[in-house]
């Protein structure tokens, strides 16, 4: 087989004119997608796919990029889909990204030049003991870089890039999907499925170079609603119930040295206030529940609510709504019926050189919900690296790695057919 190498420089070139077009998610807006500039990117995309001969890649009304490689095989080979999203994260600004190549890295602290106080340290990055002679993408300073998940774009259009110039590389039909919103939780609410016709998909949108995740919290969202009693302050004796105070004796009721995000790892889930807003008379607060096993899911969520119900025995006379919002579950359940999906992505990862890290993921992608909609999905690596934050960073290497493994991927599928 042809070995992808990025020989023409296609993929950081890719890569760099991605980052620099302003794609950031809003959770607060209620429109799809969220922020409107996202579609500059979507028409890039369907623009690039259209020229590489792409003939049905389009930007649809939601902000969706579809687009299919035709297959060149004789052989019936299932319809395999590779997915990233293109919206970053609220988190951290991504206007005006400046990527910057650090070319044959050495170990050495990286200096970011429009903010020195933001530095890559080795012992804060353990995954760049790795790196050492590869070249490092970063930021400038000022904004996150947008590996995740414009890593995973450039990679899937560099790809089909290397499959089209290589037509003796047999594969199946291909289909892409570059989502809005991921990052806000809405990744696939518009998608269409129907007209994306895979049967099976890969998110590439992982980190560590050779990691295959397979599994995913589930996870609920909890809006609590206090309704206290207001009364003038200084007349309030006796009759002031707050409930600003009460949301502060629960939020200091809750475990802090477990159930937390700050205190777990591993397979430990938690709950996390994430949002709170009020007034003495109603306070809101919006907490995410995050575990692998439903059941402990629900067992989080009656710890909640049973120290709700206990520090309220202290205010008689305020009330509470307790409202649960399922969000996604974990795709282990839907992906451990087809084995040949995590099979096939595993021996492309052997293929291209590297040892496979199967993984679970703390946190969900588009691919856990994608697999309880019917198209199984895991998660490949695209080599971001401490996405969401100034110190985001991403490999030239890693990212010809995950080439590399997306096109084994697709010729795998056809030849096991």
């Amino acid at each position: 087989m042809n070995k992808y190498n990025n020989a023409n420089g296609n993929l950081q070139e890719r890569f760099f004119k991605y980052v620099k077009i302003d794609t950031q998610s809003d959770p607060e807006s209620a429109t799809q997608p969220s922020t409107l500039k996202q579609k500059n990117l979507g028409s890039v995309l369907a623009e690039e796919l259209l020229g590489l001969g792409l003939k049905d890649a389009h930007l649809d009304e939601f902000g969706y990029v579809y687009a299919t490689l035709p297959s060149n095989s004789s052989k019936k080979v299932p319809v395999i889909c590779f997915c990233s999203h293109m919206d970053t994260s609220p988190d951290c600004s991504g206007a005006a990204v400046k990527p910057i190549i650090h070319t044959n890295y050495q170990g050495q602290d990286l200096v970011l030049p429009d903010d020195n106080t933001i530095i890559l340290k080795l012992a804060e990055h353990k995954d760049l003991k790795d790196q050492i002679g590869n070249d490092i993408i970063t930021a400038s300073g000022t904004t996150l870089l947008g590996a995740d998940n414009k890593a995973g774009l450039a990679e899937i259009v560099e790809a089909v890039a290397f499959l089209i110039e290589n037509p003796a590389i047999m594969h199946g039909d291909i289909k892409i999907l570059f989502t809005p919103d991921e990052e806000i939780g809405r990744g696939v609410d518009k998608v269409d499925l129907k007209k994306l016709g895979a049967d099976f998909a890969y998110t590439v949108d992982g980190e560590t170079l050779g990691s295959i995740e397979d599994e995913t919290f589930s996870a609920d969202g909890v809006k609590l609603t206090l309704r206290g009693v207001s009364a003038h302050p200084g007349f309030a004796k006796g009759k002031m119930e707050s409930a600003i105070k009460a949301l502060a004796d629960i939020l200091s009721a809750l475990p802090k040295d477990s159930l937390t995000p700050e205190a777990t790892q591993g397979k430990e889930g938690f709950i996390h206030p994430v949002n709170i807003t009020g007034t003495a008379e109603l306070t809101e607060a919006h907490f995410i529940i995050r575990d692998f096993d439903d059941e402990n899911l629900k067992a989080h969520e009656e710890k909640l609510e049973a120290v709700v119900q206990q520090i309220l025995k202290s205010y008689p006379n305020i009330t509470y709504d307790f409202a649960v919002t399922e969000q996604y579950r974990n795709m282990k359940k839907v992906l451990d019926q087809h084995p040949q999906v995590i099979e096939y992505g595993v021996e492309a990862i052997k293929r291209a050189g590297l040892i496979p890290k199967q993984r679970s993921i703390r946190g969900g992608t588009d691919g856990s919900r994608l697999s309880f909609m019917g198209l199984p999905c895991p998660n490949i690596f695209a080599g971001e690296h401490a996405f969401h934050g100034k110190q985001e960073w991403v490999s030239v290497q890693d990212m010809q790695k995950a080439v590399q493994t997306i096109v084994n991927i697709a010729t795998i599928w056809e030849e096991k057919s």
